[in-house]
Formats: structure tokens, sequence, C-alpha cells
């Protein structure tokens, strides 16, 4: 579809338990309301009976208001038990990129948004250095530094947390920010903050990951996106990719390599939630493409 014609659409993420007649019964609700089904894609997990589904539709000529889908969806739920999420192709997601002083995860973000890749409106770039203000700068976009020092950590979360209400924040994207949130910061945005981490999840956790394959001795390094919890590194993975290495590369070689597929990874997934392509079953997700 055109960009236009994206923006005139409605996205249904759904999950409940598997009954016979789901999908007629969604795609029906579309169709006697006049709706043009785009895209439709289902997945139903056997072992947990559990049913997921992405569904989106134009407006074009839909005869319910907004009010009246939800209506309808809520409606749904009592019926069928199911749960919802509905975003319209209309409204564009805010998103605050948090950073460190390591570069390349951010340009990547800015360029793609700049270029129209990635549908959203980047909010602010957020660090605990001053490092990167002039990468900030340099696309437009404003630029917020919180120092951060074990004493003043929660002050400063309790700052942020206000500046992205403010903001009226929808993503937070952690490009390579070097600190671990606390478990309240974590619980307000549950699966909505994305981290990059260097390493093909769940090998190597934590920090210095290059270091720990190189001692290792592995043939493959890897980069992973995937949403916050509470416990380090252990979120529910939504993207991930890898790159052959070997004895003749040092770590400073696995670093390098490393960060292209950061910044790929990232930004992939980054796209995948924007899109509304991704469900939270436990501790995984259903990546509809």
């Amino acid at each position: 579809m055109s960009p236009a014609a994206n923006e005139n659409t409605a996205s249904l993420l759904v999950s409940c338990r598997d009954r016979t007649g789901l999908v007629a019964t969604l795609s029906n609700f579309v169709f006697r309301n006049g709706g043009n089904i785009v895209d439709l894609d289902q997945h139903t997990e056997h072992d947990s009976g559990l049913f997921l589904m992405r569904l989106v539709w134009s407006l074009q000529g839909f005869a319910l208001d907004r009010a009246g889908i939800e209506r309808q969806l809520q409606a749904f739920s009592s019926e069928l038990g199911l749960q919802w999420t509905l975003t319209y192709g209309d409204r564009r997601p805010r998103v605050a990129v948090f950073v460190s002083q390591t570069a390349h995860c951010l340009y990547d973000l800015l360029l793609r948004r700049q270029l129209g890749d990635l549908r959203c409106d980047i909010a602010a770039v957020v660090s605990n250095h001053s490092t990167l203000a002039g990468v900030a700068a340099h696309f437009d976009v404003p630029f917020e530094h919180h120092a951060i020092t074990p004493e003043t950590k929660q002050a400063v979360e309790d700052a942020q947390q206000r500046r992205l209400d403010e903001l009226g924040i929808d993503l937070v994207v952690l490009a390579r920010y070097m600190q671990i949130l606390s478990p309240a910061f974590v619980d307000r945005w549950r699966g909505r903050i994305i981290n990059i981490h260097h390493s093909f999840l769940p090998a190597f956790i934590g920090a210095k990951p290059y270091h720990q394959a190189w001692e290792r001795g592995v043939k493959i390094i890897g980069a992973t996106a995937h949403y916050v919890t509470a416990d380090l590194d252990q979120g529910p993975i939504i993207e991930q990719d890898v790159a052959r290495v070997s004895h003749r590369d040092d770590v400073e070689e696995l670093v390098r390599k490393g960060r292209d597929l950061e910044r790929q990874v990232l930004s992939r997934a980054v796209r995948l939630h924007l899109e509304r392509r991704v469900l939270i079953s436990g501790n995984r997700t259903i990546v509809f493409g």
C-alpha cells in the first residue's frame, strides 16, 4: 500500500484461547461494516492453546467510527475472552532513543527515520553523556542530557519518566544505552522498551560480550534486539542476526563486524514494533511477517 493508503487503516493485534470460528468472526466483522482486509495473519500455539492474530483493514467507507469499532471489540472481548490492541495508521508513534557514547545505532535510526524507512517521530535523544549531542542536532532532534551517578540514579529516572510522559512517548529504544533500568522503570514501560544487545542471546549476557566471544573462540557472533524486562538481557526476543568470524579476528575486529549487525537488527526490530507486527506470548514473541 502507498504511504497515504497506510494512513487510512486500522491494525488489530489479538490473543485468546483458541476456538473454532475466531478468524471468521473477526474477518466477518470487517466485511459486515464495509471494510477491506489488506493483511491478515494468525498463529496457534498448540502447546498452550493460545490463538494470536494480526488483522489490518482499510477504513475507507467503513461503517463504524472509532468509538464504534472499540465498542465492538469490547463485546468480542467479553464474548471470546479476546485481549486486543488497536492502532490507526494516521497516528505516528512517538519514540525516545536512549544512548550513552556509542553512535552507530543512533545514526542508523535517525537516518532511517529521515529517509522514511521508520514511520515514527523521534521526539528526543536522551543520554547520560553529552557526547552525542551533535548527532541529534545534525538531524534536528532534541537532545537531553541526564548525568547519572549511583546517588542520583533514582532522581534521574524519575525525571526521565516525567519527560517521557510530557513528550507523549509510545516507545523507548535503548540504542547502546549502557545503564541498567530499574524494575519500576521497566514495569512502567512493559512491552514498550526495545534494547539491542551485542550478542546472539542467550549466549554472552551482560558486559563485554565480544571479549567473552573471543575468549571462547566462537565462529559466529550475533546481535539481539529484545523487549526489556527486569531480568538483564532476558526479555522476549524480537530480531537476531549473525556473522561468521575466525581465529584471525581480534576483539576489535569482532566489535567492527558486530556494529553492522547491531544497527541492522535494532532498526528491523523497531520497524516491526512500529508496524504492529509483534505479539508477546510469555517470554517469547510472535512476529508476523
